[in-house]
């Protein structure tokens, strides 16, 4: 197996397989759902509004791998507001529905303009609504843009009880990059705490993957490279990393989230 196919392999069992789109039903996630069921392996979980917890339970139970995928969904999103109240109403009602893991927008615009308390009170109070679910904290690391803002919504984060430092809603103009990545994960190597990253938004290759986890592996270890450390949030990308293990040049190669 070459560099790129072992890449590929591990990706795809990173994967949150996402669909979090406007005119997203019950038989989009039905269709998401069953695309988790591949010759290599399932992915991860997969990642969709709260509305369609429920249907994605049922299905990934009918196909005999709710086992084996988890359910994750969004709250607070994609805006990143303050109201604390709203974050964790929307993050209880997701537990209680079912879900796994919960990814909460951090209050990014709050912070871009001075406020940090913000973003401590919301992800300390999601932490707590959570329960012994994973909480992943989403940073919009490309509206923060400036790597001191990054590395500060990062190491609150972390203060509060993240379970997963998430780059992006995938929602902006800039989502996963390099550069963000290498911060985060930085900042969770340095708080000595056993948290994960996810990549999203934007990786769409099996190269595009590569990249990102070439880069862990240089911050984190090789051995610290699972799914339950690290998560890459995509939709499009799952095509292009079946490509690489079949050999098949001629599929896509991913796009959207």
């Amino acid at each position: 197996m070459s560099s790129l196919e072992q890449a590929a392999s591990r990706a795809l069992a990173m994967m949150d397989l996402t669909s979090l789109n406007d005119d997203d039903d019950d038989a989009t996630i039905r269709t998401l759902c069953r695309r988790t069921d591949t010759p290599y392996g399932a992915p991860a979980a997969v990642c969709l509004y709260p509305a369609f917890i429920d249907a994605a339970d049922r299905e990934l139970t009918a196909m005999g791998i709710r086992d084996r995928v988890r359910i994750a969904t969004v709250t607070n999103f994609p805006d990143g507001s303050v109201n604390v109240e709203r974050a964790c109403r929307e993050t209880r009602a997701a537990v209680a529905a079912g879900a796994d893991e919960v990814d909460v927008v951090f209050p990014y615009k709050a912070l871009i303009g001075g406020d940090a308390e913000s973003g401590r009170a919301l992800v300390a109070a999601c932490r707590d609504a959570c329960g012994d679910r994973l909480l992943k904290v989403i940073l919009e690391t490309g509206e923060l843009e400036d790597p001191a803002l990054i590395r500060q919504a990062a190491d609150i984060a972390l203060e509060c009880g993240a379970d997963f430092l998430k780059t992006s809603t995938g929602k902006v103009a800039v989502n996963a990059t390099l550069e963000a990545a290498d911060i985060l994960l930085s900042a969770i190597r340095d708080s000595g705490r056993d948290v994960g990253f996810k990549a999203a938004g934007g990786i769409r290759s099996t190269e595009d993957a590569k990249a990102y986890l070439d880069l862990a592996a240089g911050i984190m270890g090789e051995a610290w490279l699972t799914p339950a450390h690290f998560r890459f949030g995509a939709s499009g990308l799952l095509d292009a990393l079946l490509a690489t293990l079949s050999g098949d040049d001629t599929q896509p190669t991913g796009g959207g989230y």
